[in-house]
């Protein structure tokens, strides 16, 4: 799985910490990439995209839509 989440409400280092250490939290994601300045977050790995939006929404952030899928 390879997924890109727009995060409109990600808007400090705070935000982009508390992101990543969420997302490294979900079982089989293997990267992370938060680009904060874009509002982007990368994931990448053998986890259900519908648990990677769960642990995004979770620490509290919209995830908004999905840019790109691949399996």
């Amino acid at each position: 799985m390879e997924v890109t989440i727009k995060v409109p409400d990600m808007t400090c280092d705070h935000c982009k910490m508390t992101i990543d250490k969420a997302l490294k939290g979900v079982a089989g994601v293997t990267e992370v990439q938060v680009l904060l300045t874009e509002h982007w977050v990368k994931v990448s790995g053998k986890s259900e995209v519908n648990r990677v939006i769960q642990a995004i929404q979770s620490a509290g952030y919209t995830a908004e839509e999905i840019v790109n899928l691949k399996p």
